[in-house]
């Protein structure tokens, strides 16, 4: 609800003697000017500029909003800058402890002081996905009537957890995850800024690293975990945050991995290397490093799509399917849900069986043309659907193979120079067995000879 005198008194208290607030909660924006990444949202005449007065005036007043992104992205700090920066009266519910009675007295409380003093009121609702549709529903006459401007947060996509009756009736501004260098800046600002460490600790650039692999993109994840190892480097009488301090505070090592160097290269290769192997364990390490090291992982995804053909091919025909799925997968939910799919992906592929078949077959098909050996089309295959084509002798004694009991003709299909040549040699492991009894018995049925 609105702020009483106590909460003035401690909002005072604080801003007299910030230490006795979390770093994340000292840290935050001021200004939508120091806010940090969603500069997409923050151009000159967006919702949010004109919600903290600049523009909106006239009979185009601001609109509600949604504001709809991961955790730590900015939602919560965005309407903290709004409180801030507006003139208007500002309220903050929670829809994880109000309901319908708390969302009713805001609404009073706002025709109240726009028909008293002129005063608009600008209600700002965390986690709005928890509300019911019915609790909903209590909001639609103060947003259409514009007695309260709505900012409303939700890590949940509006489209299956907000009515659409309350969205057509307000803007959804989509918040994008923050970058690493993002979350640096913010990071670099905190350290040195008074109301943050005041310049108490340095931090190492490989510290740095940990910290923005651990932070995942989340500023509030990543500031509290600064908190915490700056702190304990002060009680070791340290003067900056080494990587040990951090790995102790946050208990989690850092992974020794360079997202840009060799070793982006080798644990992809000994992912790969291990799938062909079978060793199912050793592949779902390299993977765990790879997660945890932070990879893209649409990466890993494209990775394990390669190895579906490249090593198992027809050996089990599920395995390019799977690997397709998980990359789709991986695209829609990013991590950390992603591991779960990859690790399903992975766990398939080491266990399937393998053939390479597939890999050498185009492999020696793309040897003898870049070779030059191609050779003229035979006739009977030409095109002859072409006015002419039937006077240069094409398409002429072409037999239709579905014309024949087995569905097989016995007509050259090759080039001259390459009507014995022999690309793919099946295995028999796996499904890919029944693919080397068909390849038998068709290549005897076409007369032809192995090379």
């Amino acid at each position: 609800m609105e702020p009483d005198l106590f909460t003035a008194a401690a909002e005072e208290r604080q801003e007299k003697d910030p230490t006795g607030s979390p770093l994340a909660v000292r840290m935050r924006p001021r200004t939508l000017d120091e806010v940090v990444g969603q500069q997409h949202l923050l151009k000159p005449g967006s919702p949010l500029r004109r919600l903290v007065g600049e523009g909106g005036s006239g009979p185009a007043g601001p609109s509600s909003v949604f504001l709809w992104g991961p955790p730590g992205t900015g939602k919560t700090t965005l309407a903290y800058v709004v409180s801030k920066a507006t003139n208007k009266r500002f309220v903050e519910l929670s829809a994880i402890t109000a309901g319908v009675k708390e969302v009713r007295a805001v609404i009073d409380g706002a025709r109240r002081a726009v028909g008293g003093y002129g005063k608009e009121t600008v209600l700002f609702l965390d986690e709005i996905h928890r509300f019911s549709k019915a609790q909903q529903d209590s909001l639609l006459p103060a947003v259409e009537n514009r007695w309260v401007t709505l900012i409303a947060a939700t890590t949940e996509n509006p489209y299956f957890s907000v009515i659409s009756p309350l969205l057509s009736r307000s803007l959804l501004l989509t918040l994008e995850p923050l970058t690493d260098d993002d979350v640096r800046g913010l990071l670099r600002r905190a350290l040195a800024a008074e109301r943050g460490l005041g310049g108490a600790v340095a931090l190492p650039e490989d510290t740095e690293e940990h910290l923005l692999r651990i932070a995942g993109g989340d500023a509030r994840r990543a500031l509290t975990a600064l908190e915490a190892a700056a702190g304990a480097a002060l009680d070791k009488g340290e003067t900056e945050i080494g990587l040990t301090t951090l790995e102790e505070t946050v208990d989690r090592a850092a992974v020794k991995y360079d997202r840009d160097g060799d070793q982006h290269y080798d644990v992809a290769s000994a992912l790969i290397k291990s799938i062909r192997g079978s060793d199912v364990d050793a592949a779902l390490h390299y993977l765990a490093r790879m997660i945890e090291a932070g990879e893209d992982p649409r990466f890993i995804a494209r990775r394990l799509m390669i190895s579906a053909s490249e090593d198992i091919g027809l050996a089990d025909p599920n395995a390019l399917p799977t690997a397709v799925a998980a990359a789709q997968a991986v695209a829609m939910i990013g991590f950390p849900e992603a591991a779960l799919t990859l690790s399903h992906a992975t766990i398939a592929l080491a266990l399937a069986p393998k053939s390479n078949a597939a890999t050498t077959a185009i492999g020696a098909a793309l040897d003898d043309v870049r070779k030059g050996h191609a050779g003229p089309v035979p006739a009977h295959l030409r095109d002859s659907h072409y006015k002419g084509a039937g006077k240069l002798g094409h398409g002429q004694g072409y037999v239709y193979p579905h014309d024949l009991p087995e569905g097989i003709a016995a007509q050259q299909y090759a080039p001259d120079e390459l009507k014995e040549r022999t690309y793919y040699t099946p295995t028999r492991h796996g499904a890919e067995a029944r693919y080397a009894d068909a390849v038998e018995w068709t290549r005897g049925h076409l007369g032809r000879k192995r090379s």
